[in-house]
């Protein structure tokens, strides 16, 4: 499993790491307060969080333009944020308001900006792999030169859309990253009991293309594999599958008790191997930031989210006449 090289870090220079630290910190924070907001019945339905698996969307989408697109998934949050959305908008839609990106109807799983290039979150699992296919077939046949980044979960690589996805994106050379967050559990269900193959990064050799696994704790090790990736889509070479092993704090959504996991694996995952902690602690120890600094990031992030919130509280709910609006059929 690939980690980022010793001097990974002065190349990138302080103030993109500084922004690579407040993003991590704003999706962990920003899934926090709509975990908050969900249990005092602000938002309905259910919630599929990404605490914990911050620096896989952060490291990928950091080396992205906003050209290049992504398909994202029903634990999407983090995707939304680290590609450059406004985290108003985003819980102005969980609330179901008018202001919010898909005008209060598509909610947390169905979240989508096309103006910075996320075609959109997706409750069926592996469901964005097949569009993101769609979506970088366009870019070669009209030399659009943008990339996609399919995101997916380990429980997708067991879904025939997964492999139909990759299979054609192999033969025909498609500009697209299958980048799987394996976070260990596939809804309650351990990815150990699921499949007989240590990685499923192995999977690409089937299709004839580059599989890599990384540490998915590893903002930077995430950016350095996205980038070989992305190079390699944008030179004509084809896909790359990315398997960034992480793993989810909370349950696989809010009405998911957890029974299936042991309480000591998740106080090692929590403490032992919290990406933003340990990428805190080596920006401090290789002198990069001092507390202070972090400090005023994390106040920043505050803020943000403070105006966030009181922006969609305040944004009025969609009326009736628009009932219609946006139905394709």
């Amino acid at each position: 499993m690939k980690t980022s090289t010793v001097g990974s870090l002065q190349k990138l220079g302080k103030e993109r790491l500084k922004d690579l630290l407040y993003q991590m910190i704003l999706i962990r924070n920003f899934e926090e307060a709509v975990e908050k907001q969900f249990m005092q019945g602000k938002i309905h339905g259910t919630m599929h969080l990404c605490i914990g698996q911050e620096p896989t969307a952060v490291g990928a989408c950091a080396v992205l333009t906003n050209e290049d697109k992504i398909t994202s998934t029903h634990r999407g949050h983090g995707h939304c944020i680290a590609k450059g959305s406004e985290v108003k908008y985003m819980m102005a839609e969980l609330l179901g308001k008018e202001t919010g990106y898909c005008k209060g109807k598509g909610g947390s799983m169905h979240i989508a900006d096309l103006e910075i290039g996320n075609i959109g979150a997706n409750g069926i699992v592996a469901g964005g792999l097949p569009l993101g296919c769609g979506a970088a077939l366009t870019s070669k046949k009209k030399d659009l030169g943008f990339v996609v980044v399919c995101f997916f979960g380990d429980g997708a690589t067991n879904e025939g859309a997964f492999h139909e996805s990759v299979n054609i994106a192999s033969a025909w050379k498609l500009p697209v990253i299958f980048f799987c967050e394996n976070n260990q559990y596939g809804m309650s269900s351990s990815i150990k009991e699921m499949t007989n193959i240590e990685n499923l990064a192995d999977r690409a050799s089937s299709y004839g293309i580059p599989g890599v696994t990384i540490d998915g704790t590893d903002v930077i090790a995430v950016m350095e594999e996205t980038q070989k990736a992305l190079d390699r889509a944008k030179n004509g070479e084809g896909p790359t599958l990315i398997e960034a092993k992480t793993y989810r704090w909370r349950g696989h959504s809010k009405s998911d008790a957890r029974k299936y996991r042991t309480r000591d694996e998740e106080h090692d995952w929590m403490t032992n191997r919290d990406g933003i902690k340990l990428f805190k602690e080596r920006l401090l120890n290789e002198g990069i930031i001092t507390s202070e600094e972090i400090v005023e990031v994390e106040e920043k992030v505050k803020k943000v989210l403070d105006e966030a919130i009181e922006f969609a509280e305040n944004s009025p709910e969609p009326s009736l006449s628009s009932l219609e609006e946006d139905v394709f059929a």
